[in-house]
């Protein structure tokens, strides 16, 4: 039996098995699954499956286990690494109906959701608790695929990425077992940590169906300020500086000159000037928070910094980090018809002015139009690298990538801070982790899925395990 004739014969039975209402091979749905937010190319799957339980998944997975039919989990369908992708004769599984909230537990600042919510959906939820989840990665990713791809985003420097902000999981396995990992405790020293195993594992080891995520309490006052500078590295040493004085700044974002004029036009900054830019967010009990813009205003002074603009209002503050979480669609605004290619490297933050002022050389180098951004409180940064929607195009746009993270290995650094590895990371996992590291994890992958129907092709090189 092909390929082919396979999924189609797995179809029929999902079908009957699910019902007509959670099982399409509509075109356009199937073309809606075929990427994400990528430059990859797109692969349409061959069905897409509308999971609404943990059961359900359960369902696909045994069925698709027994006849070796791969299968891709999708969210919200946001990753830009390539990740849902499917490849050839696959199922597309979308968990964007599991949506519950099944639990909230205020007094212990937890609570369990389906995997399919998104961030602001939840935190929606819990306006009048006075609880928030604090992971910000800008888009409108759910919690499982954050899951999924180990996700971050602007408030990491204060609240840390996904990994410290998860308590357990509901997983199901390639075979259809449904296991339990973690639970609501702040620490256990029992058993593997099977929960830090699955977030980042981008769907490879398994589908994660719930979470179970920890709570922040809202702060009692939050400020906002914007700095500007006349130089690049001058505005990456004083958000070096902030952290190194262990100021516990809520959030310190940087937007080069490039990136600022594209926010400027693109969301009416306009009392803003086209130069390298820091945003900051300060919270915490209103004299902390006095004391933390008093020590910040002075380090950025101290660096040639401009004097500060304040954003007091939940308004002003919404204006300035929804300009921020757009930055990316203000670059694409000003290159119609091009494609706009961003990579995610992360160093110590000790090595981050060296690495971002080199980045820029070989920006110029290269002649292309590129802007720079980033979470530099935690030393994680991006290029957003503008291109001709042409292969020379992204021929250049690759090889000035491959630049950007050498530059970053050399320094010790990771090939990507948060988006993860996906399709579009793979050529730099050997370099950065080793051939003995990679053999482990091929083996943990082999152990997980043995007949590699998650995600395959995803997250890990080709290697002995998979080969052929």
């Amino acid at each position: 039996m092909s390929a082919l004739t396979n999924t189609s014969s797995i179809i029929s039975q999902l079908l009957e098995l699910l019902g007509a209402d959670k099982v399409s091979t509509n075109t356009s749905v199937c073309d809606a699954h075929s990427h994400g937010e990528a430059y990859h190319g797109a692969n349409m799957p061959e069905a897409v499956i509308f999971a609404e339980s943990t059961q359900d998944v359960s369902a696909v997975l045994k069925l698709c286990h027994a006849h070796r039919v791969p299968v891709v989990a999708f969210g919200a369908g946001t990753s830009v690494e390539g990740h849902v992708t499917p490849p050839a004769h696959s199922i597309s599984l979308d968990l964007s109906r599991m949506v519950d909230i099944l639990e909230v537990n205020s007094p212990d600042l937890d609570c369990r959701v389906q995997a399919g919510i998104t961030r602001q959906a939840l935190n929606t939820f819990l306006r009048d608790t006075g609880l928030f989840f604090p992971v910000d990665p800008g888009g409108e990713a759910t919690l499982g695929g954050m899951c999924a791809t180990r996700a971050s985003g602007t408030a990491a420097v204060r609240y840390g990425t996904m990994k410290e902000n998860v308590l357990g999981l509901t997983v199901v396995m390639a075979n259809g077992e449904v296991i339990q990992t973690g639970g609501r405790v702040r620490k256990s020293s029992t058993g593997y940590d099977l929960t830090s195993l699955f977030i980042g594992s981008e769907g490879t080891l398994g589908i994660i169906t719930e979470v179970q995520l920890r709570l922040h309490g809202v702060p009692e006052q939050i400020s906002a300020a914007v700095c500007q500078f006349d130089r690049l590295d001058d505005a990456v040493t004083t958000a070096t500086e902030i952290i190194q004085m262990g100021i516990p700044i809520a959030r310190v974002e940087l937007l080069d000159d490039v990136q600022m004029e594209a926010c400027i036009a693109f969301s009416s900054l306009t009392e803003f000037q086209p130069l390298t830019t820091l945003f900051f967010e300060f919270a915490g009990a209103p004299a902390a928070v006095s004391e933390q813009i008093a020590l910040t205003e002075s380090i950025a002074l101290d660096n040639n910094g401009r004097s500060f603009s304040w954003a007091d209002t939940q308004d002003e503050r919404n204006r300035l980090w929804k300009a921020r979480h757009n930055a990316y669609w203000a670059i694409k605004a000003k290159s119609t018809g091009k494609q706009v290619i961003s990579t995610d490297c992360i160093v110590p933050i000790s090595l981050l002015t060296d690495l971002i002022t080199g980045v820029r050389q070989d920006i110029e180098q290269s002649g292309l139009y590129a802007a720079i951004l980033g979470h530099v409180g935690d030393g994680n940064f991006h290029t957003l690298i503008v291109t001709e929607d042409t292969q020379e195009g992204y021929q250049q746009a690759l090889d000035l990538d491959r630049k950007i993270v050498a530059r970053a290995l050399a320094l010790g650094g990771s090939c990507s801070g948060e988006h993860g590895v996906g399709l579009g990371k793979l050529e730099f996992l050997e370099t950065e982790h080793g051939s003995g590291a990679l053999s482990v994890m091929r083996a943990v992958k082999a152990a997980f899925d043995p007949h590699n129907i998650l995600n395959p092709g995803k997250l890990l090189p080709a290697g002995p395990v998979f080969e052929g």
